[in-house]
């Protein structure tokens, strides 16, 4: 029975979401998609157990004026039909109750939230990366899990607590009416002065919980800092800095606390009076009453059952009201981030990229980031360049010069605001975002790994490989040997160990060489090289030059250059300044030359390019010379 309701909603659905709006009931509306008829479902049996529990009330009267009307050996003769309907209506309601309960336990409180994340996880992964650069990660993912569960809570409140206490109120007023129209002012007084507490505690009581939940994250994020950067902590001596550091945000999350506590007492005494005050008027109104003969016993037994039972349910609405308005708050802030249209987007009628030959061309190309204005600068700048298939180039300038912003926008991290980038004659703003870069393979200065196994990161470049072609990938990226000995405290060894968050427990040049081996196995037609051997040290780097030579064969090859033995593998270098080319040519011809690059060259340091000053230095014995293609001596300029 449970798995029947368990299976009712599909929580992770294929369709691909849609962005949802920004407003915040047509947001609740959409994260409701696939799930109304069950939560209709559900809020009309709470509907319906509302109305019944307090027409129990009213039967109670009833039984109580039989009781004192009826001879106890004619009670069953004369009432026994009535009693037996009565407990026929009660054991049915175990049915309802059962239904309700089934529907929103086992069908909505985990399946809702958990569709939700699915959907809004998914958007997210559709983000661009200026989105990401503009979010921190973690606050993203904070968003996803917090935010579906405020929007399944919020619901829940509205259409099962809500509607219970409304459709009960409603029902206890007919009721309650039935007997005599006076017996209804205690109730209706009550309401009153219930609802005016209301109106003055929740939305303070809301905003306390705010300003706590932001004070216990501040609170958080520097006892985290601390213990991120104990290193430097330990360096400087500052644990005591540190300490008095984390009690500044504990005194100010405890001066939340205490503001929160004192609303809570508030509560606490007022809820009290006022159900104390319901009973002892409602008791009395209701006894004045049958004194006047204007009601039975019956009457006064139901009416101040019900006046007990509100006082209950009084601490339990409030309560509720309270977390209505923060989840009320979570679901706007995450409206902010989750509904965000997404820049990049596929178009309607794209298709997948088909690469043959490999050639890249960049046509009139314009981009600025976004930046607006006459004050701004393009990062690139009417840039043409054809890259032919099979040539390998090497990009190469100042920082800032545009080179990785090259290599963003082939990759279509960024639509590009001026020109078209073509491969093979399709633009890359037609085709599908997953099959342009299924068609490219990357290895980057900062290597970023899964929170995975070795196997599952070499793996990503080619799910279907076998274990053959993965270990066949690490040996030619130098990486089999290391991996070998690894181990994590799980017992997990080589391949099957855990490499933690972004591989932090393997050294830069260890996390380059599974990045390298994941690259390899992928064996894409087109290839970017972003400082790909900077971790590496020499005798590593010198082993594994020869694999990238070979896998660098038969493709295209894009690489952001700033060592040696990248430069000296290049058919062609591109030198770029200020968003334009300005240099092109081999190795040597730009030497040659004297110009940009040779003095880039001139200001190198272990292999490195260096940055040019803006005046260059023309004193001393080495004044106009530059070094040789082979770096061993000086050599004069051509």
């Amino acid at each position: 029975m449970f798995r029947l309701f368990e299976n009712l909603v599909d929580p992770y659905p294929e369709a691909p979401p849609a962005t949802p709006p920004r407003r915040f009931f047509a947001f609740l509306w959409a994260g409701t998609e696939g799930l109304r008829p069950f939560i209709l479902g559900m809020t009309l049996l709470t509907a319906t157990i509302g109305a019944f529990e307090a027409l129990l009330f009213a039967m109670l009267g009833r039984i109580v004026d039989w009781l004192a009307r009826v001879e106890p050996a004619h009670l069953w003769a004369d009432e026994g039909g009535t009693l037996m309907l009565l407990g026929s209506v009660i054991v049915g309601s175990i049915v309802l109750v059962a239904l309700q309960t089934m529907l929103k336990h086992q069908t909505l409180a985990g399946n809702f939230p958990m569709r939700l994340r699915w959907n809004f996880h998914r958007l997210m992964l559709g983000q661009s990366m200026a989105f990401y650069q503009d979010e921190f990660a973690g606050r993203v993912a904070a968003k996803v899990m917090q935010t579906a569960l405020a929007v399944r809570d919020t619901c829940l409140i509205l259409t099962d607590i809500l509607v219970f206490v409304i459709i009960y109120f409603i029902t206890l007023a007919a009721v309650v009416g039935g007997f005599d129209a006076w017996m209804l002012l205690p109730f209706l007084g009550w309401l009153a002065c219930y609802l005016a507490s209301l109106r003055w505690f929740v939305p303070r009581l809301s905003r306390v919980s705010r300003a706590q939940a932001d004070a216990r994250s501040l609170m958080t994020g520097r006892i985290t800092d601390a213990y991120t950067n104990i290193a430097t902590v330990k360096l400087f001596s500052h644990a005591g800095r540190e300490a008095g550091y984390a009690r500044a945000a504990m005194k100010e999350f405890m001066t939340t606390v205490h503001g929160q506590m004192r609303l809570v007492s508030g509560i606490e005494v007022v809820n009290h009076s006022l159900s104390m005050g319901l009973i002892l008027s409602t008791a009395g109104v209701a006894l004045w009453l049958w004194t006047q003969g204007q009601v039975g016993v019956g009457a006064v037994a139901a009416a101040t059952a019900m006046a007990l039972r509100l006082n209950g349910m009084s601490h339990w609405v409030m309560w509720e009201l309270a977390s209505l308005f923060e989840h009320v708050g979570t679901v706007q802030d995450g409206i902010n981030t989750l509904a965000r249209p997404h820049l990049v987007v596929d178009r309607p009628d794209a298709r997948p990229l088909r690469v043959e030959r490999g050639e890249i061309r960049f046509e009139q190309l314009g981009f600025a980031y976004g930046a607006t204005g006459p004050q701004a600068r393009k990062v690139i700048e009417d840039l043409d360049l054809v890259i032919r298939p099979g040539e390998k180039i090497g990009v190469v300038g100042r920082s800032g010069a545009g080179k990785s912003t090259i290599v963003n926008l082939l990759l279509r991290f960024y639509d590009v605001e001026q020109g078209r980038i073509l491969i093979d004659g399709q633009d890359i703003a037609h085709v599908t975002q997953d099959s342009l870069r299924a068609q490219i393979g990357m290895v980057t200065q900062d290597t970023s790994l899964l929170h995975r196994s070795v196997r599952d990161n070499i793996l990503y470049g080619r799910p279907d490989a076998t274990d053959a072609d993965m270990i066949a990938a690490a040996r030619r990226a130098e990486a089999h040997e290391f991996v070998q000995t690894l181990s994590d405290p799980h017992g997990r060894r080589g391949y099957d160990a855990h490499v933690g968050e972004r591989g932090v427990k393997l050294s830069g040049g260890q996390r380059q060489r599974i990045a390298i081996a994941r690259v390899m196995l992928k064996d894409a037609p087109i290839l970017l090289l972003d400082e790909a051997t900077s971790a590496l040290d020499s005798e590593v780097e010198a082993a594994i030059q020869a694999s990238l030579y070979r896998l660098m064969e038969g493709k295209t090859v894009v690489a952001i250059a700033h060592r040696l033995s990248t430069i000296a593998a290049m058919d062609r270098l591109i030198v770029l300044d200020r968003g334009r080319i300005v240099e092109e040519g081999d190795h040597r011809s730009l030497l040659a030359r004297g110009g940009l690059y040779a003095r880039l060259w001139a200001h190198q340091s272990g292999g490195f390019l260096g940055e040019e000053t803006d005046e260059p230095d023309d004193e001393g014995p080495t004044a106009g010379r530059v070094p040789a293609a082979d770096g061993s001596k000086l050599a004069e300029p051509v």
